[in-house]
């Protein structure tokens, strides 16, 4: 099994060689297309690689597909940023069984992937480039999807799986699944627990970390072509942190803690029109998170932070083929998001809380078609009204080519972003009611090879972001902004540029599944008044995977993951760089009997211990065992 993320394909590695399949991506087209049809960049990793890598939490399995860098602030738990092709962490969009996951609490708008497990996870999607045509406003640098496992209608059917490692790691996971006639559901459950290490990197105590989490899915067949479609993830996370104590005030050790719940919700109904030629797909989701922070060191409160953010959405989707050769799929939106956020401190322990929300309605559309029988083309547009910053068009063109009856395929799409400024940087204590919206452009340009069992790939890309928003440091100087002792405040940067390429090659070599990823970028601020030209802090111009795998006799099964950043600058304001890291993890799995398997890995083998966000620590080698059973 080895997860090939060609430029923009998605095979689906674990068809056994020989066998002659056209695999789907949805995330590319909101639509299920077939893969060598689509001309965006699309990694596609299927569930029995999930399976294989035996990875936890979903960002480390991201961070070895191309064109995606992972920073976390220590160790399982903490602040998790997700960057596509050099963007900002807050223009990567995440989406969960088709439910957008942005939390607008949250500094950005984005979506903290700290507590996203894999859980019940089995099939994960990463589309690269800028998106907004089709998924809105949040998808300049890409979007990540993610879908749980389907409910299987039929007889009663469980899984569980039971680990525990170096650290004081544990992780439980169970799910049973079943039905009969028009009703399948599922419901799955699982709990991570770790001592950890200290997020001060040098640190003594360790912040340990603990989360619960559940899902749950149920579709019913109302009539034919017509289906009732309910879905619900939750979760419950604590972990512990790091701060900067008095009297030095410098990153140390502290016995500060956080708690985040998250909670999100769908109900949608899909049914025919039109004598059945048109498809379509009413939805409503909601999402919840919560978060607290906690300092048992300050006077008369402990709590310091608090922070809602709950966002509604309601959306129409509808799809229709106009001729065997074009594909019509449209639809319209509308968004509502509310954030709520208080600072108590000893002076103020119960301040009033600082609320406010927007909206935006959208309408899209998108055209797919074959103008010829080697040749793809898709044309998307849309509209978003924003209350606060009024009307926003975009729009993207992608084509397919395949040549030589399929054996090269060559992608090219062009695509205009635009993202609103989150509440946090508009309305905050350091918000700027007078921020702009961030617009960009990009492109990308693929050819993927066959060659044999391997497939091999090329991409270059390409993307220029107009007022990204970033936070300015208040240093004098007569800025109008920086009054009343204010330390800082979001501003608009000129412009941000980001060029680079992809290069991949998967299959099997010599009896190995092999997956390997290379990705140059230079992601850069530029034209910045009063500033020199320079790169982004923490995106790494040079990052490598690979993984290799093989089954020996009797199904044992042996792998090893290597993965490569280079180094990176730590801040914009000078600090020193992030040194370059390369981390080796080792892994097996041995099935006892036809349902029960058992399992170890070591992660990071070598004791790397990465710093991917500067004074923060990283747990190291850590050995896991565990045991799969399914009835």
């Amino acid at each position: 099994m080895s997860l090939v993320s060609l430029a923009g394909a998605a095979t689906l590695a674990v068809t056994p060689p020989g066998t002659a399949v056209e695999p789907l991506v949805v995330v590319a087209n909101r639509t299920p297309v077939v893969a060598a049809e689509s001309g965006r960049s699309v990694t596609v990793i299927p569930g029995q690689v999930i399976r294989d890598r035996q990875v936890l939490v979903v960002s480390d399995l991201l961070a070895t597909t191309p064109g995606v860098g992972v920073t976390r602030n220590g160790g399982p738990g903490g602040v998790t940023a997700v960057r596509i092709r050099g963007a900002e962490a807050e223009q990567t969009l995440f989406v969960i069984d088709g439910v957008r996951l942005n939390d607008p609490s949250v500094i950005g708008g984005a979506y903290d992937a700290a507590n996203l497990m894999v859980g019940d996870i089995s099939r994960i999607e990463v589309l690269r480039g800028v998106q907004s045509a089709v998924w809105g406003g949040q998808a300049i640098g890409g979007v990540v999807s993610l879908e749980t496992r389907l409910p299987s209608a039929g007889a009663f059917a469980a899984e569980g799986t039971a680990e525990a490692g170096g650290l004081g790691t544990s992780y439980l996971r169970g799910g049973v699944s079943g039905g009969g006639g028009a009703l399948a559901w599922r419901l799955a459950a699982d709990a991570y627990a770790t001592d950890g290490v200290s997020a001060a990197r040098g640190g003594t105590e360790r912040d340990g970390y603990r989360r619960t989490g559940a899902s749950g899915r149920l579709t019913a067949d109302l009539a034919p072509d017509i289906r009732l479609d309910l879905r619900a993830v939750w979760s419950d996370a604590r972990n512990a942190f790091d701060g900067f104590p008095a009297p030095a005030y410098v990153f140390a050790d502290t016995r500060e803690r956080g708690r985040t719940r998250e909670a999100l919700g769908y109900a949608g109904l899909t049914f025919p029109a039109s004598a059945g030629r048109l498809k379509n797909r009413l939805g409503l989701a909601l999402t919840d998170t919560r978060r607290r922070t906690f300092d048992p060191e300050q006077a008369v409160t402990d709590l310091t932070f608090r922070a809602e953010g709950r966002v509604s959405r309601l959306e129409y989707q509808g799809e229709a083929d106009l001729t065997p050769d074009w594909r019509l799929t449209f639809g319209a939106e509308g968004e509502r998001s509310r954030m709520r956020i208080a600072s108590p401190s000893a002076w103020n322990p119960q301040p009033q809380p600082l609320a406010r929300s927007t909206g935006v309605d959208s309408a899209w559309i998108q055209a797919l078609g074959r103008p010829a029988d080697d040749l793809t083309l898709t044309l998307a547009a849309r509209l978003d009204r924003h209350d606060a910053f009024d009307d926003h068009g975009s729009g993207q063109a992608a084509l397919a080519w395949r040549p030589n009856g399929g054996g090269t395929l060559v992608r090219a799409s062009l695509g205009q972003g635009f993202r609103a400024p989150s509440l946090y940087q508009l309305y905050s204590e350091y918000g700027n009611a007078a921020l702009k919206p961030e617009t960009a452009v990009a492109w990308d340009l693929g050819v993927e090879q066959k060659a044999g069992e391997v497939r091999l790939s090329l991409t270059l890309f390409g993307r220029r972001t107009e007022d990204q928003v970033n936070f300015a440091v208040c240093t004098g100087g007569g800025d109008p902004n920086c009054t009343g002792g204010r330390l800082g405040y979001y501003a608009n940067l000129d412009r941000t540029t980001a060029l680079g390429l992809e290069a991949t090659a998967a299959g099997r070599m010599a009896g190995f599944d092999v997956d390997a990823s290379y990705t140059r970028t230079r992601a850069r601020l530029e034209g910045q008044a009063g500033a020199p030209d320079q790169d982004l802090p923490r995106r790494p111009r040079d990052m490598a995977s690979l993984d290799v795998s093989r089954t020996l006799p009797g199904d044992l099964r042996l792998g090893l993951g290597l993965r490569y950043a280079g180094e990176s600058l730590s801040d914009l304001w000078g600090g020193p760089p992030l040194k370059s890291y390369l981390t080796l993890g080792l892994r097996v799995e041995l099935p006892l009997e036809d349902r029960i398997s058992v399992y170890g890995r070591v992660d990071d083998a070598t004791d790397m211990a990465p710093e991917t966000v500067r004074g923060y620590g990283a747990p190291g080698r850590v050995a896991t065992f565990g045991l799969r059973a399914r009835f």
